[in-house]
């Protein structure tokens, strides 16, 4: 069965129910259906849409993403979701791997694409959310189901691309099937009526948990953008919240909310990922927001879907203020396999860090036009994932490092997570990030790049005796950068190739 079918179904069942709010309203799992099949029906006559070709979604958060990604399903088509933050030349390079059959953006997505000038993306139909050409795709007969089977793509997810170009991860109608029901079985119940609040782009993360929340009935809140203090102004006009976010944007929420009483408990689920979570900003975050969090460790190319910390194990952690639970990510999820292993895939012992591979049905079918890729990702159904961990005596998860960020100095590996762990415990330090720099003689050596408290400052010599304190001395950082940010990805996370190329040339 496909998401279309199951998407028609619950239309059916909860027609009256709330489905879809953002700015210009709210819209009725029945109004929706009318919306996602007629539109489907304009992409088969009017664009000459026919199952398994692409259509690419390039827009900031609104009710009209949720239409176009379902609607694309109905007409059979794969969707291609991309970040509405990528420059437009970001977007010609995932349009020409993809060759989509349309691309469907807002107007000022067309805007840009246009001030980019010919040759930003290779031609194609460009068609804008809510314009009359958009609105015209809904005025004829409307297509309900296209016929596509389980294991056709759904969703081609493009990872971020800080390395080389983006790779486009192949996931199958059953491939985000399984991933929705990994939810109701690890993270929670979802009943009609419920809340999904997405702040963080619908297209990567915040988009992928919308299909659980809304084959279940719940109610999708759409806000065009992150800002803690919507968030919180949302999570008080809605009933039983749940919401995805990257740690910065928790990080801010409880900035937010600390200004403003009573917010302890008032969240259904937080659930958070897509970068590391420090542990000391955990605690602060349950402090001031309460314990109702789930940690999930995953990838595009097994989305959302790999070791989950619940809210269960959250709850104790904090209450025995246990550490070290709070620094993993959890255990495997339902009907997922992990194993930490070495180059040849040997299995490491409890305790020792390698490459975390992942066995499941939510993992991907592979990289889209790119054999060489899925031939190094997937090997006997094992998906290696270029992250680096280890498994602590209850089979938790410790996420420690990308293996593209792991320093070897003088033969030694140096996990940068481990360092800035350390240095976020001296109370003047806010954010910081430990990448390698060139060394004639060991190779590489520590670099960390320091942002304080305002009105605040960790001296070097400070920040030194912390790490000599608590790490081996070769782990100590031999250089420190102060800075007023880090650089970041549109979602939240530390670029640290910029931080890298920012010390390129330099050595010791």
């Amino acid at each position: 069965m496909n998401l279309s079918r199951l998407f028609l179904d619950r239309c059916r069942r909860f027609a009256e129910q709330p489905a879809v709010t953002d700015d210009s309203g709210t819209l009725t799992f029945e109004a929706l259906s009318n919306s996602v099949h007629a539109l489907a029906g304009g992409m088969q006559r009017d664009l000459g849409i026919r199952p398994g070709e692409r259509v690419v979604i390039w827009m900031t958060n609104r009710r009209s993403f949720i239409e176009t990604l379902f609607a694309a399903w109905a007409a059979g088509a794969c969707a291609v979701p991309v970040n509405a933050k990528l420059h437009p030349r970001e977007l010609g390079h995932i349009v020409g791997d993809s060759r989509p059959k349309a691309l469907f953006t807002t107007p000022e997505g067309v805007a840009e694409i246009e001030a980019a000038g010919a040759g930003a993306i290779p031609p194609t139909e460009l068609i804008a959310a809510d314009s009359a050409r958009y609105q015209a795709l809904k005025s004829g007969a409307p297509i309900e189901d296209s016929g596509t089977g389980e294991g056709d793509p759904a969703w081609i997810f493009y990872t971020s691309g800080t390395t080389g170009f983006p790779k486009g991860a192949v996931l199958s109608h059953y491939n985000l099937l399984f991933m929705a029901m990994t939810y109701y079985a690890d993270i929670e119940h979802v009943a009609p009526g419920q809340t999904m609040l997405h702040a963080a782009p619908l297209s990567h993360g915040s988009g992928l948990y919308m299909l659980p929340h809304l084959l279940a009935g719940g109610h999708q809140v759409v806000l065009p953008h992150f800002d803690a203090a919507a968030v919180l102004r949302a999570m008080s006009a809605h009933p039983a919240v749940s919401m995805f976010a990257v740690p910065t944007m928790v990080n801010r929420m409880v900035q937010a909310a600390r200004a403003l009483p009573g917010w302890r408990g008032r969240i259904s689920t937080l659930i958070y990922g897509g970068a590391p979570m420090y542990v000391s900003d955990l605690m602060e975050a349950m402090e001031v927001l309460g314990t109702d969090f789930y940690q999930l460790y995953g990838q595009g190319e097994t989305p959302m879907t790999a070791t989950g910390l619940s809210r269960f194990e959250h709850a104790k952690a904090y209450a025995e203020r246990d550490l070290a639970a709070l620094a993993t990510t959890g255990g495997p999820r339902i009907g997922l396999r992990i194993r930490i292993v070495d180059e040849a895939g040997h299995d490491l012992p409890e305790g020792q860090a390698g490459e975390i591979i992942v066995r499941g049905d939510s993992v991907m079918q592979g990289y889209w036009n790119n054999p060489e890729a899925t031939a190094k990702a997937l090997r006997d159904d094992w998906l290696w994932t270029g992250d680096i961990g280890r498994l602590d005596a209850r089979g938790r998860l410790e996420l420690i490092d990308r293996s593209k960020d792991m320093i070897i100095s003088g033969g030694s590996n140096i996990y940068p997570r481990e360092v800035e762990e350390t240095l976020l415990t001296h109370p003047a330090v806010d954010e910081c990030s430990v990448v390698g720099r060139a060394h004639p003689d060991m190779g590489e050596e520590v670099v960390a790049f320091i942002v304080c408290h305002d009105g605040r400052h960790a001296t070097p010599e400070e920040l030194d005796r912390l790490c000599l304190d608590r790490l081996a001395r070769f782990k100590r950082p031999r250089a420190y950068r102060y800075v007023e940010s880090l650089p970041k990805s549109s979602y939240g996370k530390i670029l640290k190739n910029a931080l890298r190329e920012a010390l390129r040339g330099e050595s010791q």
